[in-house]
Parts: structure tokens; C-alpha cells; sequence
């Protein structure tokens, strides 16, 4: 994220933050935030459209409108509205990833990226939540997965900075290694 869009993103996700704490309704929120997120990723044509400077305010208002209908809080619904009005709205994505890293930090919890070969049913799911429970010290683990059949084996946890390779990849790579130091 370049330092102007931090400057924009992080100020809206503390304020959006700011009146979901005050409303109680900070897991509707990241429901909704989460839901607005897969849109925009699904739809470069929407973010183009949204992000263009020609279309007015107005008709970037009522696409956002059919498109979130009933589905968001009234609140979010009105903070979208603001962020067309202020000619915000392309930072949407990254005001949502920010929001959802502050909810993470007020519920003492962490984003866990897992990458496998296959996707991973609910007991491997839980098993890597504990583990990284019991290496965090985090009340929550958050997973986030995407498959890459490349790894031939096993599992990658990022987590923040830190990564924790079992992959069959991962072990091969630090065999080979091992093998040129002898």
C-alpha cells in the first residue's frame, strides 16, 4: 500500500471501526466489508466503473445501491455513500482489509494464510487453528486458504512475517540445502 493510500485507507477503516464499536455491530460489519470485498475482486469491471472520475456521484450511488441492496447494514450502506461523496470509494478493498485487521487486533485475533495441495475439511481447519493458537498466544485464528497443487504435499502457514513451510516442497528444498553444505 503506498503512503498516500495509507494516509486514506487507515483513517476511514478507524472510523468505520469507531462506529461499529459504538453500534455493536462490528461482525456485521466485517460480514458486510467481507462480502463487499469478493465483489470488487470479482468484478474488475465494477472497480473500473467505480474508480472512473467522469461518472457521476450520483450513478456510482445507485449501482452501489442495487448492488448492496438490503444485503449491509443501513450504516454501511451510508459509509459507502461517503466515500463516493469524498471520492473514496476505489480505496474500498483496502479500507476493508484494514478494517477487518483492526477487528482481528480488538478480538485478540490472527490471519492465518494456509496454502495445500487440496482444500482442507473442518479437522485439518481446526487442527491448524490450534496449532497456531498455541504459537500466537491469539484468543482466534482467522484462516484464509488457497490451494497450489505445485506444493506436491503438506501445508504453508503465513502468519503476518512469519511462515512455517511443512510443505513436501518446502522439505525437499531444505534437504537439498542441506545436501550442498556437506
Amino acid at each position: 500500500m503506498s503512503i498516500i493510500a495509507g494516509e486514506i485507507v487507515e483513517p476511514y477503516a478507524a472510523a468505520l471501526m469507531s462506529l461499529a464499536e459504538s453500534k455493536e455491530l462490528t461482525e456485521r460489519f466485517a460480514e458486510d466489508v467481507r462480502g463487499l470485498i469478493n465483489i470488487m475482486t470479482e468484478s474488475p469491471e465494477l472497480k473500473k466503473f467505480l474508480g472512473n472520475p467522469v461518472i457521476k456521484p450520483e450513478d456510482k450511488k445507485a449501482v452501489v445501491r442495487r448492488m448492496v441492496g438490503e444485503e449491509v447494514d443501513p450504516l454501511m450502506r451510508n459509509f459507502l455513500m461517503l466515500l463516493i461523496d469524498r471520492g473514496r470509494i476505489i480505496f474500498l478493498e483496502q479500507i476493508g482489509k484494514q478494517y477487518l485487521a483492526l477487528l482481528r487486533k480488538f478480538n485478540n485475533t490472527v490471519l492465518a494464510e494456509v496454502t495445500s495441495t487440496i482444500e482442507l475439511n473442518e479437522d485439518q481447519q481446526n487442527t491448524v487453528r490450534e496449532r497456531v493458537k498455541s504459537m500466537t498466544g491469539a484468543a482466534g485464528v482467522e484462516l484464509e486458504t488457497k490451494i497450489d497443487p505445485s506444493l506436491l504435499g503438506g501445508v504453508i502457514i503465513k502468519i503476518g512475517s512469519q511462515i512455517i513451510d511443512s510443505s513436501l516442497q518446502g522439505q525437499l528444498r531444505r534437504i537439498g540445502i542441506s545436501l550442498k553444505a556437506v
